[in-house]
């Protein structure tokens, strides 16, 4: 068994702590490094130019330069960002500088840059530091800090972090096609229900003023997710990510961050999932730590206090009643188990980073990272002392900004002592197989004062956990009845499976492991030499195959040789024969003789099955491994032609040659040879149970299909003449016999009798 996190995870060493963040960190977004960015326009009057185009709301941009790290950039868009942190009378207001607003162009990949002006925030550290805990439990943006210069003069330190757009979405959810909303009302009711997800009826224009659709269709989805949440809460599972949404709350509530759904209902993203499940995104943290402190509660309209802050009850919003609607929260309380996981999940972020002082550490190395910035920002809107002082004392300016080491103290003492925090299951001395079979499995575990637990497990990283009880009852392979030793037994379904374990008793609950389920364990079988080929690629494509985006694209095709679904967690491709591991494959599942396609075209933006490298059609090589001394499958080809593949033939298991592409399924000489229908024999022909095949030369597979090309059967017959296919399993009606050689194809229809 070992411990797997959702992301490929990448540990690195910050010189004055250490931590392991969820997915890799570009160096654009590194936490211990400090971005240059200069932004260079032609106007004199820039700032009265973006002034009236933030006025007019229309989004527009204005024309500019930025130079990032001495790398220029030119033709790029800009505009000023955000809500409250604008201001037509302030110097350093909030931009967003699309890079490709004129060209097809970047900085390390990324086409946007969010950068926020650190306003509400004297200690400078509050996004920053929130991102960072964020990141340990859900999807959640990269974020550092900028110098930024405006025509070479230094306009202040601002927070960097990453867009929550198309590339951000590929990168954690392996696509950006389906539905995506940015829940912000247009207008900010103070007094209302804002991007709430109160049920408004059917008609999706109803949604129109709160939500703000990114995809290019969804209204009819969003609705009906509303429509069940509101309405139909005991299915709400199929259509929200349960676990992520509770984490979203879980760490709104830890860190007192209400400029958010908890308290005007507003500054997350929802995206819908290849599952379809809706998964909430969380966003804009400079006012975390109660530097935001309106509430929705009717008592806290007026605003709390820092008092009220330290000790904010996390079921609000289940308990009281004195609250406008919050269906996402209060419908989801109101079953016993979800409640009890949310509480879990405040443990679980409360011990790793509050318990344990290292947000304390971690925000003390950020001050001091910009120090020397911060102190020569003229235009921030604290003092410097503020500065110094905010990580641990209040600071008040037109309102009081808490110290974040003062609240936080009080706020973790508060939560630890919490009713349902307390009290939790214990679960330890998880034991499971090493590797995988086509055979059941057991996994047990020791789980101490708890009432019900479960096992939670999937074969594939994209796909819904499936649940089935752990129990003590001697049975499943777990001791004897009533020792403390529970099991669970399920079928394996592929070589790998991930994991988590949940117990609970009447008033708490707890994971294993902790930041379940956004973190899992994992067993994995290893494949062997064969199992997965490299089985066709095409490294000149101009007319013949788009991607999910219209574009021509050099592609690869791995096949799955065995009788057992596959999965691809683990390995690398890779067109360097120096460097195997280059590219490392989404977590995803090849079934049973069945086929992935990859596009090699050096854009993951595009989603996770998008390689970082392309194909040289001058030739090169193409390598899958699981690392340096793990090749399964490589090859080395010369100069390919325009719309022509190289596939092994037969397919799966032959030497490459060229041919008519045949993406995603068998491979066939058809570009040079003619299927005939002569040279073939069936006997008996109606069959039923088994049909021979004579054919006039060998043959090296026979396949059966439907009489609309479907595959049914495939054998491998290694130059065989004469066979024997068995064909119990068909159903009565027309199907084609195919039976291919090295000089052709011969086909023949054969009827099945019942």
């Amino acid at each position: 068994m070992r411990l797997y996190k959702k992301y490929l995870t990448i540990g690195y060493l910050i010189l004055f702590f250490s931590i392991t963040q969820i997915q890799a960190q570009s160096d654009f977004y590194a936490p211990e490094a400090i971005q240059d960015i200069k932004i260079y326009f032609e106007q004199d009057n820039w700032d009265q130019i973006l002034d009236d185009l933030y006025v007019a709301g229309e989004k527009e941009r204005l024309l500019a330069s930025v130079e990032i790290n001495g790398t220029p950039i030119d033709s790029v868009g800009i505009r000023y960002k955000g809500f409250s942190s604008v201001s037509v009378d302030r110097a350093k207001n909030p931009f967003n500088i699309k890079l490709d607003y004129i060209n097809d162009q970047g900085y390390e990949g990324f086409q946007k840059i969010k950068l926020s002006n650190v306003i509400q925030d004297p200690s400078f550290v509050r996004e920053i530091l929130s991102y960072d805990i964020a990141r340990q439990y859900m999807p959640a943006s990269e974020c550092n800090f900028a110098k930024v210069y405006i025509n070479d003069v230094f306009w202040g330190v601002y927070t960097n972090v990453e867009a929550v757009n198309n590339d951000f979405l590929a990168k954690h959810y392996g696509n950006n096609e389906n539905a995506f909303f940015k829940c912000n009302p247009e207008i900010l009711d103070f007094d209302g229900d804002n991007s709430n997800l109160t049920y408004l009826g059917a008609d999706s224009s109803a949604y129109f003023p709160y939500y703000d659709m990114r995809s290019d269709n969804g209204w009819n989805e969003l609705s009906q997710m509303i429509e069940v949440l509101n309405n139909d809460p005991n299915n709400i599972e199929t259509i929200l990510n349960i676990d992520r949404t509770l984490w979203m709350h879980a760490f709104n509530y830890v860190l007192v961050n209400f400029d958010s759904y908890v308290g005007y209902a507003q500054n997350f993203y929802l995206y819908q999932d290849d599952n379809g499940q809706f998964n909430p995104i969380i966003w804009d943290l400079n006012q975390s730590f109660a530097s935001f402190r309106l509430a929705d509660a009717s008592e806290y309209f007026d605003g709390f206090s820092i008092a009220s802050a330290k000790t904010m009850d996390p079921l609000l919003h289940y308990e009281s009643v004195s609250v406008y609607p919050r269906p996402l929260m209060r419908n989801l309380f109101e079953n016993d188990t979800y409640r009890r996981m949310y509480l879990a999940h405040i443990r679980t972020i409360v011990e790793e980073n509050f318990v344990n002082q290292s947000y304390y550490d971690k925000a003390q190395v950020f001050q001091s990272l910009i120090d020397e910035a911060v102190a020569a920002d003229t235009n921030k809107f604290y003092t410097y002392e503020d500065f110094q002082h905010n990580i641990n004392t209040t600071v008040t300016d037109l309102v009081e900004y808490p110290g974040i080491k003062d609240l936080m103290d009080a706020r973790t003492d508060y939560l630890m002592s919490y009713e349902g925090i307390t009290n939790a299951p214990s679960i330890s001395n998880i034991e499971s197989p090493i590797e995988l079979n086509s055979q059941p499995f057991t996994i047990t575990a020791a789980i101490d004062n708890a009432e019900n637990s479960f096992l939670a497990y999937r074969f594939n990283g994209n796909n819904i956990f499936q649940t089935v009880a752990m129990l003590d009852d001697g049975i499943v392979d777990n001791g004897i009845a009533n020792d403390g030793i529970y099991g669970a037994t399920i079928q394996a379904e592929s070589n790998s499976v991930q994991y988590y374990i949940y117990a609970e008793n009447e008033e708490s609950g707890r994971f294993s492991p902790e930041r379940a389920a956004y973190e899992f364990y994992s067993i994995t079988t290893p494949l062997n030499v064969g199992d997965i080929v490299i089985n066709e690629f095409m490294a000149d494509n101009e007319t013949t195959i788009t991607d999910e985006n219209e574009q021509f694209e050099d592609w690869i095709e791995l096949y799955n040789t065995t009788d057992n679904d596959v999965s691809t967690a683990g390995l690398y491709l890779s067109d360097k024969l120096d460097n195997v591991t280059k590219w490392a494959l989404p977590d995803v599942t090849i079934p049973a003789d069945g086929y992935l396609l990859i596009w090699a075209d050096e854009d993951g933006s595009e989603g996770e099955l998008h390689a970082n490298f392309k194909l040289s059609n001058d030739g090169e090589a193409i390598v899958l491994a699981y690392a340096e001394n793990a090749i399964l499958d490589q090859y080395e080809f010369g100069e390919q032609t325009t719309d022509i593949s190289t596939g092994r033939l037969p397919n799966g298991t032959g030497n490459f040659v060229e041919m008519s592409p045949t993406p995603n399924a068998t491979n066939m000489l058809t570009n040079t040879v003619e299927i005939q229908t002569t040279g073939i024999n069936l006997y008996p022909n109606p069959a039923t149970n088994t049909v021979r095949v004579e054919l006039d030369e060998p043959a090296n597979q026979i396949e059966i299909k439907t009489i609309n090309g479907v595959q049914i059967q495939r054998q491998n017959i290694d130059q065989q003449q004469n066979i024997d296919v068995h064909t119990h399993s068909l159903s009565a009606g027309l199907y084609l016999v195919y039976a291919y050689s090295e000089n052709g194809i011969r086909v023949q229809k054969l009827i099945i009798q019942k």
